[in-house]
């Protein structure tokens, strides 16, 4: 029987589907297989425009059942929402109701092709949004208003973490650690005193403008900050035991093959050629 690596997806958005790009040297999906070569296949599900609703629509597709042989979904990354938080506008069909929203997320960590491979999943925030810059670049290509709204896409952020609490998974505050960093780069902000970074309100953008360069997807920083909410979440399975380096290995270490007896006359001078 061929050897299967566990899996570890990232299904998301845009912001799933842009991580596997190198930008400024970084590729947030590069990173993460890397960390864990030789243990897990990493999966890119990232479907630009996709909401939840979208989402549930094509699971069964993405995710089978458990197969004989087939490999296991071991980690579970879910990234929805920049879409589903939307304004209904004529110029733009994405939007999902927030209560519909949660309910998506539940459908799909409960989802029997899911739950049926028993993995650990995390539900991750969307991002801050930059209502200033996507208001520019939204009136540039036809919408007669911006597509999405600071305020509006704050509640579905919290609503993750709602639905996060509830269903007993992981959390990745991928929205807190980004305005974190936005406001401790923004020289003289103070989010207690007016809207936050973005907002047309308080008409500020802050150290977002570097974080998200279009006001909605992010940058390489935003990545490596991503990255870093990540990086601890994975691993546990080999961290601090004794020679962790080869731990978990599908395939043996060469040294420790177990036909390495078979091949030793290979390293006989007589058999070199």
């Amino acid at each position: 029987m061929a050897a299967t690596y566990p899996q570890i997806v990232l299904f998301g958005d845009s912001l799933f589907q842009g991580a596997i790009e190198v930008t400024d040297g970084f590729s947030f999906t590069a990173a993460l297989q890397s960390q864990v070569k030789r243990r897990f296949d990493v999966l890119n599900r990232g479907f630009s425009g996709y909401n939840t609703s979208n989402a549930l629509k094509v699971l069964p597709e993405i995710f089978p059942p458990p197969a004989p042989g087939g490999p296991k979904l071991e980690y579970l990354f879910i990234l929805f929402g920049a879409n589903d938080a939307c304004v209904p506008l004529p110029t733009n069909h994405q939007h999902v109701p927030l209560a519909r929203y949660k309910a998506n997320l539940r459908g799909i960590i409960t989802h029997p092709n899911i739950t049926a491979h028993k993995p650990k999943i995390f539900l991750i925030t969307p991002p801050p949004l930059d209502q200033i810059r996507l208001t520019e670049l939204d009136l540039a290509i036809g919408h007669k208003a911006v597509t999405r709204h600071t305020k509006v896409s704050a509640t579905y952020s919290e609503a993750v973490r709602e639905v996060a609490a509830e269903q007993g998974v992981v959390l990745v505050d991928l929205w807190k650690a980004l305005m974190d960093r936005a406001i401790a780069r923004t020289p003289g902000f103070d989010p207690a005193n007016g809207p936050l970074l973005g907002d047309p309100e308080g008409g500020l953008r802050g150290h977002l403008e570097r974080l998200l360069p279009d006001g909605l997807h992010l940058s390489a920083e935003s990545y490596r900050i991503f990255y870093g909410l990540v990086e601890p979440l994975v691993g546990s399975e080999w961290a601090g035991t004794p020679d962790e380096a080869k731990v978990g290995y599908v395939l043996p270490d060469w040294r420790e093959a177990p036909w390495l007896d078979e091949d030793a006359h290979l390293a006989d001078p007589a058999h070199q050629i």
